[in-house]
């Protein structure tokens, strides 16, 4: 049996408030303690792990003043130095103090807007200092429940103005930082703008810097709205804008469960995992960043409990990326791909000099090609059968 041992190559990241979350929910308090940030490296780093994200208000509460600030990051930094872990990525918490309830960079009240630009001004340049690349921007309070109380074009004004004047502000200061837009539906708010990665890469083409800003898609914050979280990254790999991403499980549209990764759509979680790995068939590429996993242990669990589903993300990455490989390597499911002509739709459908008038001179028997054998079933359930190791 392989060993399903996660090294510091793989890039598995963890944020901060993943294996800190004390298991509250809107029904019930903390199950679990606070966990201190030194343990958290030390512990991720002994699993394997490669990166620590945070919020700002994760690592630094909310008000604390400057010298207990920089007491605190001074403290960090030695902690990254003793375990050689990475922050590879960083965000701003504009969701959980009583300022954002009504939104962030897209708040109705001007200065609460001018207050979220500030609030994420600082944490840039904490990021910056610290050597990560990305700079996730959720919007978790950017939306609304009652659609009069919200003008959304004025709303994304907003949005894009605040975007814009972040993406120049890294650009002036000459911080090797680049932006990614977090996708969500609902929750905490009942409708959240930029609710899928197609709304969100539809809103960085309008922005004034588009390379500089791209998606961080969530398996669960897809599919709780049904959507084939494969297939958004597929799009966002085709668009050259999947700067992040941010792995976990959930079982249907439900409320963001934030399961450990693979536990809830398990054959959703392979596809992905084999597009990640090996790209598109025409040659696009796959995706060589941070797997970033973005789970909470349910609230059931104690502490030791909480490492058990962070090693289980890992070891489900690792046991779906060999069975992908697997996959790809099959004799079996090279001849079904060539059977169900997968390869044949990187082939553009007319030819250099063919026109339209060209095909009006073919012609064509739609009733034999209704019949046509598509061998759709037999390549799935090879898929199936490396799924689940019956090979």
């Amino acid at each position: 049996m392989t060993d399903y041992t996660p090294v510091k190559a793989d890039k598995f990241a963890f944020g901060l408030w993943t294996v800190g979350w004390q298991g509250v929910d809107p029904f019930g308090g903390a199950t679990r303690d606070p966990l201190d940030v030194g343990e958290a490296l030390h512990k991720l780093s002994d699993m394997g792990a490669w990166g620590l994200t945070f919020h700002d208000d994760d690592l630094i509460p909310f008000g604390t003043d400057v010298p207990e600030r920089e007491r605190i990051i001074s403290r960090f930094r030695s902690l990254l130095d003793e375990t050689g872990m990475v922050v590879p990525m960083v965000t701003t918490n504009l969701f959980s103090h009583p300022v954002f309830k009504e939104g962030g960079l897209t708040a109705n009240d001007r200065q609460v807007r001018r207050f979220s630009l500030a609030k994420v001004r600082r944490n840039i340049d904490l990021a910056a200092s610290l050597g990560a690349k990305t700079y996730v921007v959720w919007g978790g309070r950017e939306g609304s429940e009652s659609d009069v109380a919200k003008d959304v074009p004025s709303a994304l004004n907003r949005y894009a103005e605040g975007l814009n004047t972040l993406c120049e502000y890294v650009t002036e200061q000459g911080y090797d930082i680049k932006f990614a837009l977090e996708p969500k539906p609902n929750e905490p708010r009942g409708d959240i703008l930029l609710p899928t990665i197609g709304h969100a890469i539809a809103f960085i083409d309008r922005l004034a810097y588009p390379d500089m800003v791209g998606v961080n898609p969530e398996v669960g914050h897809e599919e709780m709205a049904s959507m084939n979280f494969t297939q958004g990254i597929a799009q966002a790999l085709w668009s050259g804008k999947l700067f992040h991403i941010d792995l976990n499980g959930q079982k249907g549209p439900r409320f963001d469960q934030d399961l450990r990764f693979g536990s809830g759509n398990i054959k959703g979680a392979f596809s992905l995992v084999d597009l990640l790995e090996h790209g598109t068939l025409d040659g696009g590429p796959g995706y060589d960043g941070p797997k970033h996993f973005d789970f909470k242990a349910p609230r059931t669990e104690g502490p030791e409990g909480v490492w058990d589903s962070a090693a289980g993300c890992m070891r489900n990455y690792l046991i779906f990326r060999e069975r992908a490989r697997n996959f790809r390597a099959d004799p079996r499911v090279q001849e079904a791909l060539l059977e169900a002509k997968v390869a044949e739709l990187a082939v553009p459908t007319l030819a250099p000099g063919e026109t339209l008038d060209t095909l009006r001179d073919e012609s064509y028997d739609p009733d034999a090609l209704g019949k046509r054998e598509v061998y759709i079933e037999r390549l799935d359930q090879l898929f199936m059968d490396h799924l689940l190791g019956a090979v």
